[in-house]
């Protein structure tokens, strides 16, 4: 059985879901075999130190593909469409680095079966790392 995400008319002003993950060595190298970015600011313990994070930081897609999850999975869920994406990285995610990825519907275009997201992530101090806005095709109704 498939569970049908929140449809254009189902959606609200103020409507938010979020989940929480930490990083572990594995997501990153997992992350970079997916995708081909083997930049060593990810990868390399030595040459990260040498950078102005001091230490190895995880790919900022990796934040974003939390977002992402919450979009397909949860609000407004499956059979959503992402749209797009307009993300500021705001500061390094590290392993070991709990981050809570939330998305808040903004506004609710029913004519046009669009709505758009305020998505931020924050890690475990509530420092945001993440902040941006995605446009979304909910699922249509069955």
């Amino acid at each position: 059985m498939t569970t049908k995400g929140k449809s254009i008319d189902e959606l609200k002003i103020g409507d938010s879901a979020q989940f929480s993950k930490t990083i572990t060595e594995t997501d990153i190298n997992d992350f970079a075999k997916v995708t081909g970015d083997f930049n060593p600011l990810h990868l390399d313990q030595g040459y990260a130190e040498k950078t102005i994070f001091k230490g190895r930081i995880a790919h900022g897609l990796l934040s974003v593909g939390l977002l992402s999850s919450i979009l397909g999975n949860i609000l407004p869920g499956h059979g959503t469409i992402y749209l797009s994406h307009e993300i500021k990285f705001l500061a390094p995610v590290r392993i070991g680095d709990t981050i809570t990825a939330k998305v808040e519907v903004i506004e609710v275009v029913p004519e046009k079966n669009r709505a758009e997201f305020r998505t931020t992530c924050t890690n475990q101090d509530g420092k945001l790392v993440v902040d941006g806005f995605a446009w979304a095709m909910p699922p249509k109704k069955e």
